[in-house]
């Protein structure tokens, strides 16, 4: 992963799958989804930022992320500008999409069920898409 997030991008898929493990570039690059529960971030908790793990984009703050049960991380807002929402009817169900502005990776997808109090979103995101920094 790159330290500046918009630099050194890959061109091709080729290049991709060579920076990327097979599950990054499963969720990343393929639309995939990790199973429920199974995640590295879903019970994780901390004052860092959550990058993308793709380019290092960072994508939420810490301090957004919420228990929501849906078992994938959760966060009921991303930082502005760092996300893209795209209609997505794949599976037979409507939802919304959401990538990675930077580098087009899937990173999972946005509903309108979560903390009222807050934005009203979740932000429903695979671990694997996402890296962990304590010191942002």
């Amino acid at each position: 992963m790159s330290e500046t997030a918009s630099e050194d991008l890959p061109e091709t898929e080729a290049e991709w799958r060579d920076r990327l493990t097979d599950e990054e570039y499963e969720i990343l690059r393929e639309r995939g989804t990790e199973a429920r529960f199974s995640g590295e971030y879903v019970d994780h908790h901390g004052d860092g930022v959550y990058k993308c793990a793709g380019c290092g984009e960072v994508l939420f703050d810490g301090e957004t992320k919420y228990e929501s049960g849906c078992g994938w991380p959760a966060f009921y807002a991303a930082e502005d500008g760092k996300v893209v929402r795209e209609r997505d009817d794949r599976h037979g169900m409507s939802r919304v999409e959401v990538l990675c502005a930077n580098c087009d990776g899937h990173l999972g997808h946005v509903f309108q069920d979560g903390p009222p109090e807050e934005t009203g979103e979740r932000f429903c995101i695979n671990s694997v898409a996402l890296a962990y920094d304590e010191s942002e």
